[in-house]
């Protein structure tokens, strides 16, 4: 079987360009997980992403089963897009980590809709401490490989307050999505105050 990861590293150089920084981590018991950065260029001149490189490497497996599958299955790396020049982001290539390692670690299925918590503020003065999973396809598209391999998807990442994220819990990520729309919310912006939600 060949290796997925130079495929998803090239897809991400395609889309995002060239990393100007990379770090890797690696957990007890998981393999490599390594978190690429993205500098600000183009168009979105200050806007700053981070991907993750090595959660695809193996298909994300049902916590119910008994055997995972080693083939089949999900895949997917995670990408933020934060603005650049307001705080002190790149702390945020652990937590990054910690999140991409979560399928190995938790046997957790991670999919658009979904809340990731890292349980301490993604950067110094961070006002989140957890993120929305965003649907695909936006930023980076999918990668397509060879059957009988699902392909690997690109998650974006949402910032959520810790109100948001126990709204959220309660009504939902689309309701959570449209009161951002409604409210203009600025998603990107690293030091946004939580959007009304009474």
């Amino acid at each position: 079987m060949a290796d997925v990861l130079p495929l998803v590293e090239a897809r991400l150089h395609s889309s995002l360009g060239e990393p100007d920084a990379r770090a890797a981590v690696t957990f007890l018991g998981t393999d490599r997980i390594e978190v690429l950065r993205f500098p600000a260029a183009g168009q979105e001149g200050d806007v700053v992403r981070y991907a993750t490189l090595g959660m695809s490497a193996q298909p994300m497996a049902d916590p119910t089963a008994v055997l995972a599958d080693p083939v089949k299955g999900p895949r997917a790396e995670l990408v933020l897009s934060v603005r650049a020049g307001v705080a002190d982001t790149d702390k945020v290539l652990r937590p990054l980590a910690v999140l991409a390692a979560s399928p190995q670690v938790e046997g957790v299925i991670v999919a658009p809709g979904a809340s990731l918590d890292v349980g301490e503020p993604l950067w110094l003065g961070a006002p989140f401490t957890s993120v929305l999973v965003a649907e695909p396809g936006g930023l980076v598209e999918d990668l397509e490989l060879d059957a009988p391999l699902d392909p690997v998807r690109f998650l974006p990442l949402l910032p959520m307050t810790p109100n948001e994220a126990a709204w959220k819990r309660v009504h939902g990520a689309p309701a959570l999505q449209e009161r951002w729309l409604n409210h203009g919310t600025d998603l990107r912006d690293p030091s946004r105050r939580s959007v009304p939600l009474d």
